[in-house]
């Protein structure tokens, strides 16, 4: 019996413990404060521009996607997350926000509200793809979608939004824009890229070479150093722009001049996206001109997409632009720019008790301060005095209630400002009150 036992107890030894899948990520404690900024900011600057926040869900039609994003796209080939479910439906974990938000605002009549509809959302999107720094397979994303507008301004104001943001969490940043005209064009375009390209074709990697009959345009921002000195001399999509589309950009430059946003035109960005017309952007990071980025530098990324809400059975004519920030990628910046968030605020009250008694009336008492407004915590899983001395300076409470066995028979508490080292007790009724006192005085 007892070699039994043995046995059991070294087979539960041997168990291994599950580890996140690859590309998967916890977010500790640690690196919440991180968040918590980033988060906090962003849903002050979205509901100070009048956005109203939308939550969509994670799993979506996979055919959405498929006909917004595009089929030829590396995201739809080679990263969505998708599989039939037990319905036979074929579904997939959304790779990102703006076809969900589009598909909502569809969904829910929001063509009957006041135009533009101003959404904002935050939350995880999913894609296959291959892990490196600030990628992950599931990530986080901010986004503002503007539908129902056609004017120049909402562009501008977008992007602005997105430089005020980075802003007010320290980052400098630069925005890099161009116009990519209509599916009319950049398809007149395409054939005049191709045949460059094609002059090319052995300085071409190897997704290059398979894109020049799939997705031309993806020529242009590929960061591999040959095909970068190819496309250095490509033709220009500039040159084939409208007359509208032309219009429409040179007014978003001047909004941009009128409110001192600095920009560098970049002819060679596109999105890797099919949905996208006219205005594209991103917003990089700005470590000075003489530092080179990574293939994943922006941080930002954003365009217009007016033909995608009669693409998915809405109102025809429906112009929209829209915005959308990797939160991860701006963490990780804000520490290469060595940004540290403010600290959380300073706790008030902290709690200790000591003895089964004590510990069972301060769980009464902590609630009824916490009631009152204080910022009050406990480490109530402690036992002695001195541990939970120790996480009252640790968090740098200003005052520590000591509730103890000699405390609870008087009907008294202890209250420590921890900044003198003074000490007074005072009846447990008129706790609050003394709180109140002694907390205006700091």
């Amino acid at each position: 019996m007892a070699t039994e036992n043995k046995e059991e107890e070294t087979a539960v030894k041997r168990v291994k413990t599950p580890e996140t899948l690859r590309g998967m990520k916890d977010i500790l404690p640690d690196e919440q404060i991180y968040w918590e900024y980033f988060r906090r900011r962003a849903r002050e600057i979205s509901e100070a521009y009048s956005f109203g926040r939308i939550d969509m869900p994670i799993l979506e039609d996979e055919k959405l996607f498929v006909r917004t994003v595009g089929k030829q796209t590396d995201i739809v080939e080679k990263e969505l997350y998708n599989f039939v479910d037990k319905g036979e439906s074929k579904v997939a974990l959304r790779p990102e926000a703006t076809a969900s938000a589009v598909r909502a605002y569809i969904n829910h009549g929001m063509l009957n509200l006041p135009q533009p509809v101003k959404l904002w959302y935050m939350g995880p999107m999913f894609r296959y793809d291959r892990p490196q720094s600030g990628r992950y397979r599931q990530f986080h994303q901010y986004g503002l979608e503007v539908i129902g507008g056609a004017d120049a301004v909402i562009d501008a104001q977008l992007i602005l939004i997105a430089i005020k943001l980075f802003e007010d969490i320290g980052l400098k940043v630069k925005v890099e824009i161009n116009s990519i005209g209509t599916a009319v064009t950049r398809q007149e375009y395409k054939i005049e890229l191709v045949a460059y390209a094609r002059k090319h074709r052995k300085e071409l990697c190897e997704d290059c070479t398979r894109r020049l009959a799939r997705n031309p345009l993806r020529l242009l921002d590929c960061k591999a150093t040959g095909c970068r000195a190819v496309m250095k001399d490509a033709p220009q999509i500039l040159d084939w722009l409208d007359d509208d589309s032309k219009q429409h950009f040179m007014t978003l430059i001047e909004y941009l001049d009128e409110i001192s946003v600095p920009y560098v035109l970049n002819p060679h960005l596109v999105r890797g996206l099919d949905y996208y017309n006219r205005t594209v952007f991103e917003v990089v990071p700005d470590r000075g001109d003489d530092v080179e980025l990574g293939s994943q530098s922006a941080l930002a990324a954003g365009g217009r997409y007016d033909g995608l809400v009669e693409q998915l059975g809405g109102r025809e004519e429906t112009a929209a632009v829209g915005l959308a920030i990797g939160i991860e990628r701006a963490i990780l910046e804000m520490k290469q720019q060595g940004v540290e968030p403010p600290p959380l605020p300073r706790p008030d009250i902290f709690f200790a008790q000591i003895g089964a008694e004590a510990r069972r009336l301060a769980l009464r008492h902590f609630e009824e301060v916490r009631a009152a407004g204080f910022n009050v915590v406990e480490a109530f899983g402690k036992a002695s005095l001195k541990a939970q001395l120790e996480a009252s300076n640790k968090v740098d409470a200003r005052f520590t209630i000591i509730l103890g066995q000699l405390e609870v028979q008087d009907g008294t508490i202890i209250v420590r400002d921890m900044e003198s080292g003074a000490q007074e007790t005072i009846p447990m009724d008129q706790m609050l009150d003394y709180l109140k006192k002694e907390m205006a005085r700091k």
